[in-house]
Parts: structure tokens; C-alpha cells; sequence
């Protein structure tokens, strides 16, 4: 996701023993590169990222949790897995200006 969004920032905590999850929708991607070829590391999360109302949650967008999350063999091999958390702790400039438009034009979500 942070690829081909680079307004998106990450945790980048030390993580602890919690395991990411990801949703049906990002479920077999690679937290870092987008990647869906070759899973090889499990994806550990900061003890903040796992904690409350976050556990079970996707760390790309959210939703709730269905899988593990793995990052790439070429992640592992260039240790992007040792970054820290790949949490996402934003929403992003594009849909933070659709939220805004559509309150703007009177739509309501739900």
C-alpha cells in the first residue's frame, strides 16, 4: 500500500509479539510493496497497533482481520521487515477529501 500511496505513513514502532492481519480485500499482499508473490515472514505489530478497538484489524486499511499478514520473500531479503511497524496510522489525503466532499454535499454514511 505505502507504494502507490505515499501519503500514507506508517507506525514504524518496534514490534512486539502481535501478529498483523489483513482483510479479505488485502488478504495475500505484502504490507510494504504491494507484492503477491512469494510470502515468507510473518508481519509482527507494536504492542500500541495490536491493543484495544486495533486487535484484529487490518493493518493496511482497517477492516476487520481474517488472515495473517506475510511480507515478501524480497522484503525479507532487502529486510524491509525490520523497518518497525507497517500499521497505517493514516487515512490518507485522497479519502480525507472524499469524506469532506461528501459531507459537504449533504451525504451521510451508514
Amino acid at each position: 500500500m505505502s507504494k502507490h500511496h505515499p501519503d500514507l505513513i506508517m507506525c514504524r514502532r518496534q514490534p512486539g509479539i502481535a501478529i498483523g492481519r489483513m482483510c479479505e480485500k488485502c488478504d495475500g499482499k505484502c504490507p510494504i510493496c504491494d507484492s503477491y508473490v512469494r510470502p515468507k515472514t510473518l508481519v509482527r505489530v507494536c504492542d500500541d497497533c495490536s491493543f484495544g478497538t486495533y486487535a484484529g484489524r487490518c493493518i493496511v486499511c482497517g477492516s476487520p482481520g481474517i488472515s495473517n499478514a506475510y511480507y515478501c520473500t524480497e522484503c525479507t531479503s532487502l529486510e524491509k521487515d525490520r523497518d518497525g511497524c507497517p500499521k497505517i496510522v493514516n487515512l490518507g489525503a485522497s479519502r480525507t477529501d472524499a469524506h469532506w466532499q461528501n459531507k459537504a454535499a449533504g451525504f451521510k454514511k451508514g
